[in-house]
Parts: C-alpha cells; sequence; structure tokens
C-alpha cells in the first residue's frame, strides 16, 4: 500500500510542475513537544531526502510562522513550537494549518496541511462565581431559570458534557440542552414548590462536566432568594440578535439595540440590562445601556484580530426574573492593511553571462484584508532587463528577460510595488539591489593598432626602448593584464631573444647591444593576456628601429692597400692640368650621413702637383707637369665620413712622372729598396723599446732596494717613495713601461755600426697619455700621421745614397 501511495503522489508531481494538486494532510495532538515527528514528507511526496537538501527545501506560511521545521536528512516534519489549538483556532470544529514546502531547481510548491487535534487541556469555567436567582414562592414546580453556562476551550467530547447539583436537593434539578449545532443552554429546573416562610434562602453547587479522559469541571456558586409573586420574566424580542460594525468605527458607535419586555407593572416590570462576560472575551470591546438596551463600541476593534464577537445580554426585572439573548456582532473589513511582501530567496551579486528566465528572487504577497481588500497585485517599474512571473498563489518569480553586461551596467535597481483592490488601494515597494557580477567577456584591447620603437645601435644592455599598454574593461582578475612575446610570423621560431618586455606594465627592454649593420629592423608580437578563466588575449606587432651609429670607418676598395709595395700610377710628362691621375674608391657601411664621404690630399711629396676631387675622389694634376718635379711622387689621401664625430680612413698610394713608359722597371726597384728600409727601423723601433724596459725594470728594483735600506738606517723614516716622483713616471714604474709622452730619439752615423740612444723628458709631463689610433681623424687635424719617414723621402733622386747628415735628421718616433 506504501509503495501504491508514493506511484500515485509521484503521477500527481510530474503531471503539475509547479503545485502539487492534492495537499498532504496529517493529524499531530496538541501541546506537543518541540521536535515531536508529525510525518515523512519526504516519503509522502515521493523524493528522496537527498532531493531535500539538493533542491533547498524550505517550508513557507502565509502568515509568516513557521509552528513546523522541516529535518532536510530525513525528510521528517517535525514541530517546531508548542501548539496551542484553543489560542491558534479558538472554538473552530477543526484546526488546520496550511503551509507550503517550497523546493528550487526547479521551482515547486507541495501543499501540505496539518490538522491539531484537541486534547483536555482546559476544564470549564463559568464566567462568575456566584448568581443569585430571586424566585417567587409561588413559581410552579416545572418552572425554569435559564443560568450562563460554563465555557470550554475544547471542543467535541472534551467539551461540557453534563451538568450537576452538589449537593443534590428535592428543590431544584439542572437541565442541560441545545436549540441547535451551535446554542446550548443551562436551565435551573423547580421540582417543588417553594415555602417563603419556610426556607427563605438555600444555595448549592452547580458542576460542569466535560467528557475528557480523566475529566474536568468547573463549578459555580448558586444562591436562591425566594421572593413574594413575581411570576412574569421578561421576554426578548428575538433570541439572537445579529449586527454589523465597520472596524475604523470610532469609540461610542451604536451597534445594535436590544429590547426585552415584561408584562408585570410595577417595579416587577422594570428592566435592566447587563452583558454577561464571555471567558475568551473578559475585555470586551462593548458596552450596553443598562435602560436603553443599547450596545456601543467601548474601543475600537480590528478585523484582523477577531472577525465576529458573541455576546450574551441579561434582561432583568425588578422582580429577580431574568432571560437571556445572544448578540453576534460581525466586523466588516476595511481597507486598513497594506499589502506585505515576503522575500524567500534572493540572488545578488547576478553573472552578466546569465541567460534569459533566471530567477533573481522568489517572493509572495499577502494582505491581513478580506475581499477585494485583500486582493494583490505586482509590478514591476523596470521591465527592459527583468520582469515579474506568477508561480503559485500569491508567489511571484524576478527573472531576467534579456542577457546583462557588466561594463554597461554594473547594478540595477529594481522596485516590485505590491497594490491591493481596495478603496483606495494601498501599495508596498520593495526594492531589489541587484549586483552583476564580471565575467571575462572582454579581451584585452591595447591603445594603438602597432607601436614603433627606436634604438640606437651599440646600445647600452636591457635599455628601455618603450612600452606597451593595454586595457581591459572587466574588473578584478579579469582585467588584470600580462604581456609576453610571440614571433612575428606563426611560422617563425621563438620571439628574438634580444627583445624582452616587462610582463607586468608592458615596458619593452632591448636585452643586448645591437648592430645596425646586422640588423636594421626587428618586429615582434606582443599578447596581453588577462587573469580570468579562459583567460581572453589581445596581440599588438611591435617595430624596433635600429638607428645607425658611426661607428664604422670608411672602407677603401680601390686602390687596394693588401698589395706590397703600394699600387702605383703612371703619368705622362706631358699630362696637363685636370689629368685624371687615379680615383680612390670607399664605402662606409653606415647609412644617411654617416655613410656620405669625403676625400682630402693628406700628404704628397708635392702638394701642389694634385688635388684631389671632394666628393668623387678622383685624383687630377691641378697644373702641368714639369723637368723639376720628381719622378716618384708618393700621396697619402684621407677619406672621411660625415658621423658625429666623423671616422676616417687613409689610403697610401704613388706616381711616376714618365716621359716614357719603357722605363717604368727602375722606379718599382725603388720601390723594393723602400720597402727593405721601412722594415729595417721597424726592427730598430722594437729593438729599442725592449732595451728600455729592460733598463727601467733595472732602475725601478735598484731605488726600491736603496729607499729600503734608508728606511732600516732611520728608523722606518721614509726619505722617497713613489709620491716624490712625477706622477705619470711613477706610475710607468710600477707598470714596467713608459708612457705615451717620452719619446726616444735615434742618431746613426754613416758608416758605423754604433748608434747613439738618448733618453728625452717629455714635452709635456704634465698631459695625460694620448692615444694615437691610425686611421682615424678629426677635422681639425693638419698633420701627417706619423709614419716612418722611408728613404725616398729625403734622397728621392737617388734612392741608394744618404748622406749622413741626412740620416742623422731622422727620428723615428
Amino acid at each position: 500500500m506504501a509503495i501504491a501511495r508514493q506511484v500515485l503522489c509521484l503521477s500527481a508531481f510530474l503531471s503539475l510542475p509547479h503545485a502539487r494538486s492534492q495537499p498532504l494532510r496529517y493529524s499531530v495532538a496538541e501541546e506537543g513537544e518541540s521536535g515531536s515527528v508529525v510525518a515523512n514528507v519526504a516519503e509522502d511526496a515521493g523524493l528522496a531526502p537527498a532531493q531535500l537538501s539538493a533542491r533547498r527545501a524550505r517550508l513557507a506560511s502565509e502568515d509568516g510562522r513557521q509552528h513546523f521545521r522541516l529535518e532536510r536528512g530525513t525528510g521528517r516534519l517535525l514541530v517546531a513550537e508548542r501548539l496551542d489549538r484553543e489560542e491558534l483556532c479558538g472554538q473552530a470544529a477543526t484546526c488546520t494549518l496550511p503551509f507550503d514546502l517550497v523546493l528550487a531547481n526547479p521551482l515547486q510548491f507541495l501543499r501540505v496541511e496539518v490538522t491539531v487535534e484537541d486534547i483536555n487541556d482546559h476544564a470549564p469555567v463559568f464566567p462568575e462565581e456566584q448568581v443569585t436567582f430571586k424566585i417567587l414562592e409561588l413559581s410552579h414546580p416545572g418552572s425554569r431559570f435559564p443560568l450562563e453556562g460554563a465555557r470550554d476551550l475544547d471542543i467535541g467530547n472534551n467539551s461540557i458534557q453534563a451538568y450537576s447539583i452538589s449537593p443534590e436537593n428535592e428543590y431544584f434539578s439542572v437541565f442541560f440542552g441545545s436549540h441547535s449545532d451551535y446554542e446550548k443552554y443551562v436551565e435551573l429546573v423547580l421540582e417543588k414548590p417553594l415555602d417563603r416562610e419556610e426556607q427563605a434562602e438555600m444555595g448549592f453547587s452547580l458542576i460542569a462536566m466535560d467528557g475528557g479522559s480523566p475529566p474536568r469541571s468547573g463549578t459555580m456558586e448558586i444562591h436562591i432568594v425566594v421572593l413574594d409573586v413575581n411570576d412574569n420574566s421578561p421576554v426578548f424580542t428575538q433570541r439572537v440578535y445579529f449586527g454589523k460594525v465597520l472596524e475604523n468605527a470610532p469609540e461610542g458607535s451604536v451597534v445594535l439595540r436590544v429590547v426585552a419586555t415584561d408584562v408585570d407593572v410595577g417595579p416587577n416590570g422594570d428592566i435592566s440590562y447587563q452583558i454577561s462576560q464571555a471567558v475568551s472575551q473578559s475585555d470586551s470591546a462593548f458596552v450596553i445601556d443598562p435602560v436603553s438596551g443599547e450596545i456601543k463600541l467601548k474601543k475600537r476593534l480590528d478585523f484582523e484580530a477577531a472577525q465576529k464577537y458573541e455576546l450574551s445580554v441579561r434582561a432583568s426585572d425588578g422582580g429577580g426574573l431574568s432571560a437571556i439573548c445572544k448578540v453576534l456582532v460581525e466586523v466588516v473589513d476595511v481597507n486598513d492593511n497594506a499589502p506585505e511582501l515576503v522575500v524567500s530567496s534572493f540572488s545578488s551579486p547576478l553573472p552578466e553571462n546569465a541567460l534569459p528566465g533566471t530567477v533573481v528572487a522568489l517572493f509572495n504577497v499577502k494582505d491581513r484584508d478580506s475581499g477585494a481588500n485583500g486582493k494583490i497585485s505586482c509590478a514591476l517599474e523596470n521591465q527592459l532587463f527583468f520582469s515579474l512571473r506568477p508561480t503559485y498563489k500569491n508567489y511571484y518569480e524576478l527573472v531576467t528577460v534579456s542577457t546583462l553586461d557588466r561594463e554597461e551596467t554594473a547594478q540595477y535597481i529594481l522596485s516590485v510595488t505590491a497594490a491591493d483592490a481596495g478603496s483606495p488601494p494601498l501599495t508596498t515597494t520593495q526594492t531589489f539591489t541587484v549586483d552583476i557580477s564580471d565575467v571575462n567577456d572582454n579581451a584585452p584591447v591595447f591603445n594603438q593598432t602597432s607601436y614603433t620603437m627606436y634604438v640606437r645601435e651599440n646600445n647600452v644592455p636591457t635599455v628601455l626602448v618603450g612600452a606597451v599598454s593595454a586595457a581591459d574593461s572587466d574588473v578584478g582578475p579579469n582585467a588584470k593584464v600580462t604581456y609576453s612575446l610571440l614571433p612575428a610570423h606563426p611560422t617563425e621560431q621563438p620571439p628574438c631573444s634580444c627583445v624582452s618586455v616587462n610582463s607586468e606594465n608592458g615596458d619593452v627592454f632591448v636585452l643586448r647591444p645591437l648592430d645596425y649593420e646586422q640588423v636594421k629592423q626587428i618586429e615582434v608580437l606582443v599578447r596581453a593576456s588577462d587573469a580570468g578563466s579562459p583567460a581572453l588575449s589581445a596581440n599588438v606587432t611591435v617595430r624596433l628601429v635600429v638607428v645607425d651609429e658611426n661607428d664604422n670607418v670608411p672602407l677603401v676598395l680601390y686602390p687596394s692597400q693588401d698589395s706590397n709595395p703600394p699600387p702605383g700610377e703612371l703619368v705622362p710628362i706631358s699630362a696637363e692640368a685636370g689629368y685624371l691621375v687615379t680615383k680612390v674608391v670607399a664605402v662606409d657601411a653606415d647609412s644617411g650621413q654617416n655613410s656620405w664621404l669625403s676625400y682630402h690630399l693628406l700628404r704628397a711629396t708635392d702638394p701642389g702637383l694634385f688635388v684631389v676631387g671632394a666628393q668623387s675622389g678622383e685624383i687630377r694634376l691641378r697644373r702641368p707637369v714639369t723637368e723639376r718635379d720628381p719622378v716618384k711622387q708618393k700621396l697619402v689621401v684621407l677619406v672621411r665620413d660625415n658621423g658625429q664625430p666623423s671616422l676616417s680612413s687613409t689610403v697610401s698610394l704613388s706616381a711616376l712622372l714618365l716621359s716614357d713608359f719603357s722605363d717604368v722597371r727602375l722606379p718599382q726597384n725603388s720601390l723594393a729598396i723602400e720597402d727593405d728600409g721601412d722594415s729595417l727601423t721597424m726592427y730598430l723601433i722594437i729593438s729599442l723599446v725592449f732595451v728600455s724596459l729592460l733598463f727601467l725594470a733595472s732602475m725601478a728594483a735598484l731605488i726600491t732596494l736603496k729607499v729600503c735600506k734608508r728606511n732600516e738606517l732611520k728608523g722606518g723614516h721614509v726619505l722617497y717613495d713613489a709620491g716624490n716622483l712625477q706622477g705619470g713616471l711613477a706610475d710607468a714604474v710600477a707598470a714596467g713601461t713608459l708612457p705615451h709622452p717620452y719619446c726616444y730619439e735615434i742618431s746613426l752615423t754613416t758608416g758605423s755600426g754604433n748608434s747613439e740612444f738618448k733618453f728625452l723628458k717629455p714635452i709635456l709631463p704634465s698631459l695625460p697619455p694620448q692615444h694615437c689610433t691610425m686611421g682615424r681623424g678629426t677635422d681639425d687635424e693638419q698633420d701627417f700621421p706619423r709614419e716612418p719617414i722611408t728613404l725616398e723621402d729625403v734622397a728621392p733622386d737617388n734612392p741608394a745614397m744618404l748622406t749622413a747628415k741626412q740620416f742623422n735628421s731622422l727620428s723615428f718616433k
């Protein structure tokens, strides 16, 4: 049977995606302990206990009170607090507490109704502890005297079942009956005629007994006063009076008027009215005029607190006879309660990639008023991106209707207005602040489509040449941009190792010196990636242009300097001015103005005979050749670029002035003899330097030895140290060589194998050493480079002969 019931529940659940057609009904006795088990809701609804937690099951009641709680782990429904049926439902025949079991993912509602069963926890209570009856002695047996019955808050068998008199007497008995299902009455019945002279007063107790187990009882004392002849009791025109009153009626408003009559005359016919208070309404909101019978409001009413009032009105004449009637007052509802909006769930922040239809909030609305005053409608002010969707009864879902973009709008403030149908309508506004959380949907964007940076060649390592910058419109980690290098083309090898980019700020560095002549431009791709998941990136091309520096000396292509002896040009003696002797051809590996070359005649045997084209490098005759001009002409041409500072090279060449080209051999032999002389001079200079170094080392050792001995003799007083020497000379002694300003002069005599060496003091001893670099010059340079003077420079006419005076004038530097 249990399996069949679960199948039926599951079928009903599948047929309705949001609500169960038939509610789950349970019953529980009132006054149960908190935590008492009512039933297993998960089992009856066909749900596994694990689904309750996964779908965030919760209980929702219309009045917001949680009488029960759900144990998600087992699916059991437990009592959350002590239940008092009389407090919850009053005298209602049945006491049912409805609520909803709300499940998410998908949204589902299960109606649950729990009936609170009554227990005998209340004893009957009389409205008055003592009642006095004034009965005429002439009253006939069987006369009935109405009593205000006891009230028992329990219902059914636990309510009042019987009345009795204690102690029993022969005059009176009690009768308990009912006119209808809702109206029961108690009467005191006279069983035997009274005799005032025999007994003027008597007393006994009236006991009300309920049907509970064990039974409970209540007692009221009855005092009987026997009177003389008043044999007519007051009679009401109606047994039950009905009245209506607005809940906002002011104090003192007349609700209705009761009327009772008495056929007696005199004091026995004078009627007075009074309200007999009910047990549950001891603090009555009504008051009655004892003479007119008008029932008025003593305080303001509240329809939401009580919809009906039941009053008992007693009419008594002057002879002590009385009658009782019922007054039922219905409170008419007015629109005095604004709708209430209760939020069950709210999701914020909401990811910006949330699909349309995503539930943002779930709430229900209620109004304590009734009828049209309790009918509620909801409206959303901004319906561009969100809308309201009714789900079950008074439940609504706040859902998205279109895609969201955090970069466009990061926060939405939504106002939901609930209005009732009263006149005038009352409204309640609930504000939902929906924050949109970022999703990595934006790639970094560079501030330029491409970058061009410049670096001079021969740069220092790790020089900063520029920076790239990219921005990401996302936030947080999705906006943190890092930079990296990629090959400029997919088929290339890894990016150039000479370029690096700072991953944090995009600074671009050149890691090693570059040579413009080897690479003029480097092109790399820089990738900017964010820290999102998955990461998005963008690439940009960075073009690194190498700027040329003047770091290459001009290279002479013609005449070639590799030949030994230098090449010679033949010039006829008959040549006129402007005759083209030869052309110096040179190139410079630099570019731009660093490669613009100019040609200058640096040295010549006869400077006035030749002229060099500054731009073309052509060597021409400045004037016609004469017989007095030396046959052998030696020229040194300076080739200089236009850089700052400029670099230069020199080229040596010779020209033979011949009248007939048949005697060209003689000058060639002279050139060979000249080369032999140059080699001998070089060997002599090397020998001189070596001997000088040995001499200086010996002198340094001797001076050191003498200084040490002198210190020993004078107890450590230093008379002479390196500080007393000239600064340049002391450094030279320590290094084992002499500075460049110290030159050597060699004088040789003809026909002698001896050579005289003289050590000359420096011309400018205070100047720092000057380093002379062959092949470089400045714009202000006018002197020739220091080269050995050959024999032919001083004796061109007869290269085989050299006088002693001429030889002694030679200076090797």
